[in-house]
Protein backbone atom coordinates (compact mmCIF):
# COMPACT_ATOMS: atom_id res chain seq x y z
CA UNK A 1 0.00 0.00 0.00
CA UNK A 2 1.31 3.28 -0.97
CA UNK A 3 1.93 6.22 1.79
CA UNK A 4 -1.25 8.16 -1.15
CA UNK A 5 -3.40 5.28 -0.50
CA UNK A 6 -3.14 5.70 3.51
CA UNK A 7 -3.74 9.18 4.02
CA UNK A 8 -6.80 9.20 1.77
CA UNK A 9 -8.07 7.11 4.72
CA UNK A 10 -6.28 9.30 7.49
CA UNK A 11 -9.43 11.42 9.54
CA UNK A 12 -9.45 14.94 8.83
CA UNK A 13 -8.88 17.06 11.82
CA UNK A 14 -12.01 18.77 13.21
CA UNK A 15 -12.40 22.29 12.36
CA UNK A 16 -13.57 24.94 15.66
CA UNK A 17 -14.82 27.78 15.52
CA UNK A 18 -12.40 30.76 16.97
CA UNK A 19 -13.03 34.61 17.08
CA UNK A 20 -11.05 36.67 15.10
CA UNK A 21 -10.08 39.23 17.07
CA UNK A 22 -7.16 40.47 14.93
CA UNK A 23 -9.29 41.08 11.82
CA UNK A 24 -12.35 41.49 13.90
CA UNK A 25 -14.31 45.07 14.45
CA UNK A 26 -16.41 44.62 17.15
CA UNK A 27 -16.09 41.20 18.50
CA UNK A 28 -14.24 39.01 15.86
CA UNK A 29 -17.50 36.86 15.20
CA UNK A 30 -18.00 37.84 11.61
CA UNK A 31 -13.97 36.94 10.83
CA UNK A 32 -14.41 33.87 12.48
CA UNK A 33 -17.04 33.02 10.28
CA UNK A 34 -15.19 34.31 7.84
CA UNK A 35 -12.13 32.10 8.43
CA UNK A 36 -14.17 29.10 9.55
CA UNK A 37 -15.69 28.35 6.20
CA UNK A 38 -12.53 30.60 3.97
CA UNK A 39 -15.00 33.25 2.74
CA UNK A 40 -13.90 36.80 2.54
CA UNK A 41 -14.99 38.77 5.83
CA UNK A 42 -16.08 41.59 4.15
CA UNK A 43 -19.37 39.59 2.33
CA UNK A 44 -19.63 37.93 6.05
CA UNK A 45 -20.26 41.22 7.42
CA UNK A 46 -22.27 42.64 4.55
CA UNK A 47 -25.36 39.54 4.75
CA UNK A 48 -24.69 40.32 7.92
CA UNK A 49 -26.17 43.76 8.50
CA UNK A 50 -28.52 42.67 5.35
CA UNK A 51 -30.20 40.19 6.74
CA UNK A 52 -30.30 42.13 10.28
CA UNK A 53 -32.12 44.84 8.37
CA UNK A 54 -34.17 42.67 6.65
CA UNK A 55 -35.25 40.30 9.31
CA UNK A 56 -35.64 43.16 11.74
CA UNK A 57 -32.72 42.32 14.52
CA UNK A 58 -33.29 38.78 14.70
CA UNK A 59 -29.20 37.96 13.89
CA UNK A 60 -28.38 40.28 16.27
CA UNK A 61 -29.44 37.48 18.68
CA UNK A 62 -27.50 35.14 17.16
CA UNK A 63 -24.44 37.46 16.87
CA UNK A 64 -24.66 37.76 20.78
CA UNK A 65 -24.57 34.16 21.43
CA UNK A 66 -21.75 33.36 19.22
CA UNK A 67 -20.29 36.32 20.95
CA UNK A 68 -20.62 34.74 24.27
CA UNK A 69 -20.27 31.37 23.72
CA UNK A 70 -16.77 31.39 21.42
CA UNK A 71 -13.69 32.09 22.84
Amino acid sequence: MSQLDTDRHAPRPAREFRLDKQRGSIAGVCAGIANYFGWDVTMVRLAFVLTTIFLTGAPLIAYLILWAIAD
